[in-house]
């Protein structure tokens, strides 16, 4: 797991919570998303990240879920510190609270870790023409952003169809998804950047 966390003691419980219970361990602390620690998440192959909505400036919460999603294909988990908005809890795939018990806090990241393999696991239904839209897209390197203003529809929309994407092929990486748009002549080779 990676902890995204501005306070030093927030994170030092969250470690001992998580080696007291043995089931995660918390491979990062990052105290922001700059553009360092997004080239360490990006190095990471985490499971789950953890990130305090707090951290992030008000306009740009959802837009920091949203930063995870393009560079990790981990769970991305709110810990809620303090009042939050409904559209920022709702764009993670789970919340946690500082007033959760340990117990809580490890069934609730189990239960989101459950819920994501049951949906890699291919479904073998075919993508609808707005996901292979959106893959072609994914596979020319665009950003869920630039995806959103080409199509006019918000990133979460964008990330759901990148979701369906991958739980329909089981394909997780951008990369992988650049070899299915290939070998499903959905692009030519010369348009991949």
């Amino acid at each position: 797991m990676v902890l995204i966390e501005s306070s030093a003691i927030v994170a030092k419980g969250l470690g001992c919570i998580f080696s007291e219970m043995g089931e995660f361990r918390l491979g990062a602390v990052l105290d922001d998303l700059s553009h360092s620690s997004i080239l360490r998440l990006r190095q990471m192959d985490a499971d789950v990240v953890i990130l305090d909505p707090s951290v992030l400036g008000a306009s740009s919460r959802a837009s920091g879920r949203n930063l995870i999603s393009e560079h990790s294909d981990a769970a991305c988990v709110a810990l809620l510190t303090g009042p939050s908005d409904e559209d920022t809890i709702r764009s993670f795939d789970a919340t946690i609270s500082l007033m959760d018990s340990p117990a809580a806090i490890v069934r609730k990241l189990r239960s989101t870790l459950e819920g994501r393999d049951e949906g890699s696991k291919p479904d073998s239904g075919d993508l609808s023409s707005r996901e292979k839209e959106i893959l072609i897209c994914v596979a020319k390197g665009m950003l869920n952003k630039e995806i959103a203003d080409l199509y006019n529809i918000s990133i979460y929309t964008v990330i759901t169809h990148r979701k369906n994407i991958t739980r329909k092929t089981g394909i997780k990486t951008v990369a992988g998804l650049t070899v299915y748009a290939l070998l499903n002549n959905l692009i030519d080779i010369n348009s991949v950047e």
